[in-house]
């Protein structure tokens, strides 16, 4: 295996600052790959150092804009496969995935083609976050089990893994959904694609630091996506 993380940022250089070390230690034969979408905080620059000072470990794929989370994760997966890396891991670089789960994330692939974290499974496991969002969350999921026949505990949640196969094997460039539903479209092709996929138990914090960019927008996408991920051809 040849492990990396992709992790994609827009004004994320606190929360990154205390996460990708965190990262690069608990799983020591994995690199980092930041999709940075040209934000103004310096998030950049903080990859950059980091890339110095772990050389061949850290990696920067910056974009001139703001342009979304699905084309950002998409982005780095063509990366990721462009560069010989498997399996393929995303997280968030808010501080809401722990990433003690990694090495699970890890042994769970070596007999999956995916791994969903989930918070959800055997039990709520998400703390530090306002009840309308946990609520948002939870009828979300069960919206999108119900529409795409999907049956996963969590997919909406973005900690996720992939081996390189089945990420061929889907075609990103079919993906469509750019916010959070993307996360429910590459389950959904996934597993149309007759992949296996598993899912462990993960525990989910609250950002750390910075605001929130659920929008209304996002969520309005990811009602009416769902539906067009089941017309033929999609």
């Amino acid at each position: 295996m040849r492990p990396l993380i992709v992790i994609p940022t827009y004004n994320e250089r606190r929360n990154l600052a205390v996460l990708a070390p965190k990262v690069l230690g608990i799983v020591p034969g994995a690199s980092l790959l930041v999709v940075d979408d040209a934000s103004p905080d310096g998030t950049a620059a903080l990859v950059r150092s980091l890339s110095r000072r772990h050389r061949g470990r850290v990696h920067l794929l910056s974009r001139p804009a703001k342009l979304g989370l699905g084309t950002a994760y998409v982005a780095g997966f063509r990366w990721a496969l462009d560069h010989g890396y498997d399996p393929v891991i995303q997280m968030d670089a808010d501080g809401s995935h722990d990433p003690a789960a990694l090495p699970g994330f890890l042994s769970a692939l070596r007999g999956a083609d995916a791994v969903v974290g989930s918070r959800y499974l055997a039990g709520l496991r998400v703390i530090n976050w306002p009840w309308h969002r946990l609520l948002l969350s939870l009828l979300a999921n069960r919206y999108a089990r119900f529409v795409t026949g999907v049956p996963l505990t969590d997919l909406t949640g973005g900690f996720n893994g992939w081996r390189a196969r089945i990420l061929r094997r889907i075609g990103l460039g079919r993906i469509r959904a750019n916010g959070y539903a993307f996360q429910i479209e590459l389950k959904f092709r996934c597993r149309r694609a007759g992949g296996r996929i598993a899912e462990v138990p993960i525990v989910f914090s609250g950002r750390v630091e910075g605001e929130s960019k659920l929008s209304r927008s996002v969520v309005f996408e990811a009602v009416w996506a769902v539906w067009r991920m089941r017309l033929p051809g999609a």
